[in-house]
């Protein structure tokens, strides 16, 4: 794509532009801001629908006690049970159990205390699903 050809359709960044790479009149590759292109800005609204639907069924099963407040945590963080093992120093195995209720809710301090950190929340925060319904699009 040429330098002037580079798509300046507002999107999802509120007006910070970004590097798209293109070429100049001298056939190389330059740095060209731009604020989104509309297929892509159209791409990512839909994966954060998506994101947010999966964040709201997570808090919806946990107010329901069908899963525990890691369950959410995981979702809102965009995280797996690989992930946050390897960062809790857990076996995965483990980590799933803790998506259960009944599980979570016998948890030693330590290892609540672990997750609370990862998440960089208090561990009051951390054993709390909100009530509100979440939507990634309307936050800035």
């Amino acid at each position: 794509m040429r330098e002037r050809d580079v798509p300046q359709d507002e999107g999802l960044n509120q007006g910070l532009p970004e590097i798209t790479y293109a070429v100049d009149e001298n056939g190389r590759y330059v740095g060209v801001p731009s604020l989104g292109w509309e297929p892509k800005n159209i791409a990512n609204a839909q994966a954060w629908e998506v994101i947010s639907e999966d964040i709201n069924t997570q808090a919806r099963l946990g107010r329901d006690g069908k899963r525990s407040p890691l369950a959410y945590h995981l979702a809102r963080h965009l995280m797996t049970v690989g992930l946050v093992a390897s960062y809790v120093r857990l076996p995965r195995w483990r980590v799933k159990r803790h998506l259960k209720p009944s599980v979570f809710n016998r948890l030693k301090p330590e290892i609540m205390q672990r997750y609370a950190d990862l998440f960089g929340l208090t561990l009051a925060e951390f054993k709390q699903i909100p009530a509100a319904e979440v939507n990634l699009l309307d936050q800035e």
